[in-house]
């Protein structure tokens, strides 16, 4: 029977430490990550060194890059032990580690791989910032197109322990260049004395280290495929890119469009771990601007304030008209930056939206006018025919807003997630107030 958190906690205090080590061996990584990470500092280090190695692996693998430093700082004092665990990560994710660590120390924990293992490091960290170069593995096993099918089995025999995958073969030159790759279903069902030249088709997909991580997900999507292969500029095979490493960075890119939207920068993983003062540091910058961009709005109210002052009903529907411009523009915004994140359309395609997104947002703004036209009826009829106007245009424009900003955004090479919520409800707002007393002043004869 497993033990649970409450009886781990009670033997690390009465020191069993071998009953320990054998009760955290009945945990998988997932499990025992949570385990670490839901304990005090000093008895996540207790857990993770009673781990076996390949627990240890694993686990440090999922845990979020804070508690991955608490457990290097739980270490350092035992050289041997760091070292190996060190060696033991994969180089994709001990990169992605040593990248978000200060230089310095990232040098110093460096110095104790092996000399082969440091080459391999430096390399990987060589490569530009958020580039497939970062994020490759050079773990994977490579054949010659010359190998029969039974020399491909025993090269893989002696060279695939290590592997990140061995789902994929790759079929390499004596230069080391790139031919093919091949699944090891088909080399199961090939006769062992085919030559795997004969079995190979040239049709393969493959990454460019120095290309874009976002580079990486689009490919994936396209091919369907469990790993692809990481080619230099001369089409040599510098390493492999695995599904797993693929969902990590399609996690971040998410969580870092979602927060740009919400006009919220470098935000920790964990809420509840963050200082206070970070927290806020992190949200007020936009909101600041976002009331000076807001005080357009109140200069514009000023001046029709006669128009106010003899139609007070206008003011009851201010708020519903801005917002539900607003609404339709962060929609729009929405929609815009997902089909250019997916690449369903292109920057080229922003003219042949315009028509389509004015033709559906005049839909919108009908159906919306129709609504409010009711409520106006019973609270102040004399106003009708503006705020039905308003709804129509403000619907309309707060869209076209939402559809071009993001377009515009990328033109300007600026992350088009940049053109988020806030900023495209504060233009729609200022707009639309602009666009109803305009309409009062003119309509209602003032």
């Amino acid at each position: 029977m497993r033990a649970t958190k409450t009886e781990l906690l009670q033997l690390i205090k009465e020191k069993k430490w071998r009953s320990l080590k054998r009760s955290m061996k009945n945990f998988n990584a997932l499990e025992a990550a949570n385990l670490v990470e839901e304990t005090h500092k000093a008895n996540k280090i207790i857990l993770f060194r009673l781990l076996s190695r390949q627990q240890a692996k694993g686990v440090f693998k999922i845990l979020p890059h804070s508690e991955q430093e608490i457990i290097i700082q739980g270490l350092a004092e035992n050289s041997q032990k760091l070292t190996r665990l060190l060696t033991d990560i994969n180089p994709d994710d001990r990169t992605a580690f040593f990248e978000e660590l200060p230089g310095d120390i990232a040098q110093r924990l460096i110095e104790k791989l092996s000399p082969e293992e440091q080459k391999i490091t430096n390399q990987l960290l060589s490569y530009p910032k958020d580039s497939i170069g970062r994020m490759m593995t050079p773990e994977f096993v490579a054949i010659k197109d010359y190998f029969t099918v039974e020399e491909a089995f025993t090269h893989i025999r002696q060279h695939g322990k290590d592997s990140e995958t061995l789902n994929v073969i790759y079929i390499i030159d004596s230069h080391w260049k790139l031919i093919d790759d091949i699944t090891i279903k088909e080399l199961i069902l090939a006769n062992p004395n085919d030559l795997v030249k004969n079995l190979i088709n040239e049709r393969f997909a493959s990454l460019n280290a120095l290309d874009d991580q976002e580079t990486a997900i689009s490919v994936f999507k396209n091919y369907d495929r469990v790993a692809l292969p990481v080619l230099s500029e001369e089409g040599v095979l510098l390493g492999i890119v695995t599904f797993d490493d693929i969902m990590d960075v399609i996690e971040e890119e998410s969580t870092e469009d979602f927060h740009k939207f919400g006009s919220i920068q470098n935000v920790s993983k964990n809420p509840l771990k963050e200082r206070i003062f970070n927290l806020y540091k992190n949200r007020i910058v936009w909101l600041v601007l976002l009331v000076f961009m807001n005080i357009f709005s109140g200069a514009a109210l000023e001046n029709f304030e006669d128009v106010i002052q003899s139609f007070v009903a206008l003011v009851f529907f201010l708020p519903l008209l801005i917002d539900s411009g607003g609404n339709a523009g962060s929609q729009s915004a929405t929609l815009m930056i997902r089909y250019l994140a997916l690449g369903q359309i292109q920057i080229s395609d922003w003219y042949k939206l315009i028509g389509r997104e004015l033709l559906v947002s005049f839909m919108l703004g009908i159906t919306m006018a129709v609504s409010i036209a009711a409520v106006a009826s019973f609270r102040a009829p004399e106003v009708i025919v503006v705020v039905c106007i308003a709804m129509v245009l403000n619907v309309m424009l707060g869209s076209i807003i939402g559809l071009l900003l993001p377009f515009i955004f990328t033109k300007l090479k600026i992350d088009a997630a940049t053109a988020s919520a806030p900023l495209v409800t504060s233009l729609a707002d200022i707009c639309g107030v602009l666009i109803y007393f305009s309409l009062a002043s003119s309509l209602l004869e003032f």
